[in-house]
């Protein structure tokens, strides 16, 4: 499949450039984050609004595949010292709480729910879409509750139209404000919600299943 013939709609109703975008850094070869108490969501959003202002932007973007350092702040992520869930498999963009987010390709609605709990996704959309012979799914965390109201199983969405909203924190799994989209081949059954972290050992399985939203995004800053 060439992704360079398909015309996707920008995701943030504009195209994230060097103008508007810095890239954030959250592995662990960020220091700033050493001495930053990510357990306090205000402390941890108050840092990401520093970065994105400070370098004049609206948007910090980042993560495909990141080693990040941030997952120590929640339980969700706790497994065995092996197995600890901490590369990222999609793109978060973080921005402005109520930020709109749009539809960047024809499809479905396949399902959605409120993954709650504290570094959880929070309200979050699956969509399903018709690529050629394959289907792509594109999920949405970190949502705005109140874009679940009225969402129906199969309900058709088109290209530039609004899907959601960047949600606030707690209600959207307690995170600084940003969304993370995420593309994948496989739901392997999943239901409104898919594994947005894997652990080092399960890099390669996961690269194949959740290729690189830039495919999408289309970014220069990414």
């Amino acid at each position: 499949m060439n992704w360079n013939e398909i015309d996707f709609f920008p995701m943030m109703g504009e195209k994230l450039t060097s103008e508007n975008t810095i890239k954030l850094d959250f592995s662990p070869t960020n220091t700033d984050l050493d001495s930053l108490d990510l357990a306090n969501t205000a402390t941890f959003d108050n840092y990401v609004t520093h970065q994105i202002k400070a370098s004049g932007s609206k948007y910090g973007v980042g993560g495909y595949l990141e080693h990040r350092a941030i997952y120590r702040r929640s339980a969700v992520f706790a497994t065995a010292e092996a197995d600890f869930r901490n590369i990222h498999l999609g793109v978060d963009v973080w921005t402005e709480a109520g930020a709109p987010i749009f539809a960047t390709l024809d499809g479905i609605i396949h399902s959605f729910q409120d993954n709650a709990g504290f570094g959880n996704y929070g309200a979050t959309i699956i969509l399903e879409h018709e690529l050629g012979e394959k289907k792509l799914y594109s999920l949405y965390g970190h949502l705005t509750l109140s874009d679940l109201e009225g969402l129906k199983i199969g309900q058709e969405v088109k290209a530039g139209e609004l899907l959601a909203h960047v949600g606030p924190f707690p209600e959207n799994g307690d995170w600084p404000p940003h969304l993370h989209f995420q593309l994948i081949w496989d739901l392997l059954g999943n239901i409104g919600d898919f594994p947005g972290v894997c652990s080092q050992r399960e890099v390669e399985q996961y690269r194949i299943i959740c290729p690189n939203p830039n495919l999408i995004l289309r970014s220069e800053v990414l």
